[in-house]
């Protein structure tokens, strides 16, 4: 029988909250039940396994960035679009790097096909509407576009930039700067420009 008061959503949520406190790798069903003060048992009506609170974690997390996304892109076109976006990232990471790593998680492909992941892509390909990038270089930017934000973000987090000058938030700037420019002047290999 499932205990009073535990339900999947609020387990997932705990389950975030504790991703962001010790990090998403230590997120398990046992970590879990000891926030609870409940046995693992109590958790099996809800989740099957930690791999599914795992996944649960990753399509909130997904869910959150795809929302902030679009709150950020709101009306905006171009480099001021291309900020915004990296900026939502960058920061969704700071505030929640446990989530921003369960964002990475491998989903299974019915999950991934049912998560916001789709959302992040159409919204990537919509700020590069505003480049004139045409297929396959609109992909090829898509995924240039995640290496570089994940990249960046990843090495912050971890504290690569923190022990030299300039400071990230300079690189950041500059990467971006750089970035768009790149997409405005894009050519394909080969191409005479």
């Amino acid at each position: 029988m499932a205990r009073a008061g535990l339900t999947t959503e609020r387990l997932v949520r705990a389950g975030a909250e504790l991703a962001d406190e010790v990090g998403f790798d230590q997120v398990t069903l046992s970590a879990l039940a000891r926030q609870f003060d409940v046995k693992v048992a109590s958790l099996y009506s809800h989740l099957k396994n930690s791999h599914d609170l795992r996944t649960g974690i990753a399509l909130l997390a997904l869910e959150e960035l795809a929302d902030r996304g679009a709150a950020a892109l709101a009306g905006r076109a171009g480099k001021d679009a291309l900020t915004a976006f990296a900026d939502v990232y960058r920061d969704y990471a700071r505030e929640h790097p446990g989530r921003y790593a369960a964002a990475q998680f491998r989903l299974d492909p019915e999950a991934a096909v049912a998560s916001a992941g789709g959302r992040h892509a159409q919204m990537s390909r919509a700020i590069l509407r505003g480049y004139d990038l045409t297929e396959p270089d609109q992909t090829h930017a898509v995924r240039l576009l995640g290496s570089v934000f994940h990249g960046f973000v990843s090495l912050e987090l971890a504290g690569g930039f923190s022990h030299s000058a300039p400071g990230a938030q300079e690189s950041w700037t500059w990467t971006l700067d750089h970035l768009d420019t790149l997409l405005r002047s894009w050519s394909t290999p080969g191409e005479k420009t």
